[in-house]
């Protein structure tokens, strides 16, 4: 079994215990809006790094003399 996953396929196995997946999913409930919390949580993190991506400055080479 270790032969056809691989080294680093057998350490992410242990992952899959830290969150339990069974329950019940969450929604956020606004009028005609229903969104479950992980999605609109991957959503609000996608935003924050398009935006922090346009806001924090290249890196570039310093004017050689």
């Amino acid at each position: 079994m270790t032969a056809l996953l691989g080294r680093g396929a057998l350490a992410t196995v242990p992952l899959g215990a830290v969150f339990d997946l069974s329950g019940r999913p969450h929604y956020v409930h606004w009028h005609f809006f229903e969104m479950s919390v992980t999605n609109l949580l991957v959503i609000v993190l996608m935003i924050v790094v398009f935006v922090a991506a346009i806001l924090l400055p290249f890196p570039h080479r310093r004017a050689e003399p």
